[in-house]
């Protein structure tokens, strides 16, 4: 077996355990938003603090999750279009998708969060990486 054909299945063995940890997080967050709910209406009470934990938790859920989703092919797309192609014409569709929008989402995200890992605290503080 080639070098390569060893990463990816490692590649792939990573990412079926971290898209556990991802389910985990999907129930968590669920779990928060109605116990949020049911304090904040109530019992009148709420804290900001449950709210970003459901944002890290979901942050938590698509980052992990995703590289499963993209494996197993069972990511959102235009179903109404998608299911009515035949033969290449899902392929081109995967490609398109990848190409204008999963590599530029990708590349800027890497381009705004780079300075963040680069410089030190202060510096950080300074280009919004809080």
């Amino acid at each position: 077996m080639s070098g390569l054909l060893k990463f990816a299945m490692g590649m792939d063995w990573v990412s079926t355990k971290l898209s556990k940890v991802a389910g985990w997080a999907v129930l968590a967050a669920a779990l928060i938003s109605a116990g949020n709910a049911v304090t904040r209406y109530g019992l009148d009470m709420s804290s900001n603090a449950w709210l970003e934990i459901q944002w890290y938790l979901f942050g938590t859920t698509v980052m992990l999750g995703a590289p499963l989703v993209l494996k197993l092919n069972e990511h959102v797309r235009v179903d109404i279009i998608y299911g009515k192609l035949r033969g290449k014409g899902p392929v081109f569709v995967d490609l398109f998708g990848l190409i204008f929008f999963l590599l530029p989402v990708m590349g800027l995200l890497t381009w705004l969060t780079w300075p963040c890992l680069l410089y030190t605290s202060d510096a950080a503080d300074d280009l919004l990486c809080v």
